[in-house]
């Protein structure tokens, strides 16, 4: 290994939690990893420590203009012991287009992979082995400089921590029901619909909220300028089976570039689908539902892997996907992914990275 991590090991082991009874992301792992940025330095002094609140002057740039960034993977353990991650080259590619956008210093994608790696190997009793549970990681970069002013920072804390996870819907691989959001808005071009950053999830909760009130799981998002292009699924990336055509919405800047979603792409077309990256509007989807052309839709994320879509609502019109069922391709992909995240399918495309 090109980088070594010093380790700090705790002294108070927590209770590890119910695998039964895992729900996501509210039990945390005994350690961490932290890193220090100090501008004229670069990144320094990574380590291992206990899992623990953090000091944070108040006047801490993140708390009053917002300059930070998060990811999301996942640890899974094999049949045979062996400890994997999916495809982290790709989060560490869009951390650093992320801190581009956000002014926050890139890091070497090499020692960004190492660092989870020797966090995860730390804590790698942590990793729950019933089907459906996996151990989330959640790198994230907060600036943590003491000053009122708007500009970037000068210091930054890069901080990795885990937790093991059950679902992340409830209902599991059940298909979710899902509210068209037409009234609020997520991310318009110029902007940071791209960039993986708290600032967009927050301006999203009011409209999570309603559709929550309504029954319904999530909300499907339109473009911000004219109300009528079907851009993402709350936090993942939506796809639409139409006419045996599988349509997502295009990396314009926008959207998430989802590293499930483009896992997705790789073997629909691997498999000889017609795949499309275009922009379709919800009346379409809407037309297509009427003449009987769509089969399936459902939504793509490393927190759920596949969800698939059973009801849509738009202007109060419900329609009713795939009889409200899992459809065969939603099914394949779940399998197939997770077959590969698990080890137990043929990683062809060298995604995994052992631990």
């Amino acid at each position: 290994m090109k980088y070594n991590f010093p380790i700090t090991k705790t002294t108070n082991k927590k209770v590890k939690p119910d695998p039964d009874t895992l729900e996501f992301g509210n039990v945390f792992t005994d350690h961490m990893f932290i890193m220090n940025y100090t501008e004229g330095k670069g990144w320094h002094d990574g380590r291992i420590v206990p899992y623990a609140p953090i000091p944070m002057d108040p006047a801490a740039s993140v708390f009053h203009y917002a300059q930070e960034m998060f990811e999301g993977l996942k640890a899974y353990k094999t049949a045979d012991g062996k400890i994997q991650l999916f495809r982290p080259d790709k989060n560490a590619e869009r951390t650093n287009n992320t801190n581009i956008r956000m002014c926050i210093p890139t890091i070497d994608p090499e020692l960004y992979v190492e660092a989870i790696k020797a966090v995860v190997k730390v804590d790698q009793g942590w990793i729950p082995e019933k089907p459906g549970t996996s151990l989330y990681i959640r790198p994230f970069i907060i600036a943590n400089e003491p000053f009122l002013g708007v500009r970037a920072s000068k210091e930054y804390l890069f901080m990795i921590i885990l937790s093991p996870v059950g679902p992340y819907y409830k209902e599991g691989l059940a298909p979710t029901k899902i509210f068209v959001e037409d009234e609020y808005v997520r991310a318009t071009q110029g902007g940071t619909g791209f960039a993986k950053i708290g600032g967009n999830y927050a301006a999203g909760l009011k409209s999570q909220e309603k559709a929550h009130e309504l029954g319904y799981s999530q909300v499907l998002w339109l473009d911000g300028v004219e109300r009528k292009y079907v851009e993402e699924i709350g936090t993942s990336n939506a796809f639409f089976v139409i006419d045996n055509e599988v349509i997502t919405a295009p990396i314009e800047g926008t959207i998430l570039p989802g590293i499930t979603r483009d896992s997705v792409i790789h073997l629909l077309k691997d498999w000889g689908l017609k795949v499309s990256e275009r922009r379709i509007t919800i009346d379409d989807v809407y037309k297509a539902y009427d003449e009987g052309k769509i089969s399936e839709v459902f939504a793509t994320g490393t927190a759920a892997v596949i969800s698939p879509v059973g009801e849509l609502c738009w202007k109060d019109r419900k329609i009713t996907i795939h009889e409200g069922k899992i459809g065969e391709l939603s099914q394949k992909l779940y399998d197939v992914l997770s077959g590969i995240q698990l080890g137990k399918e043929e990683d062809k495309y060298n995604w995994v990275v052992e631990v």
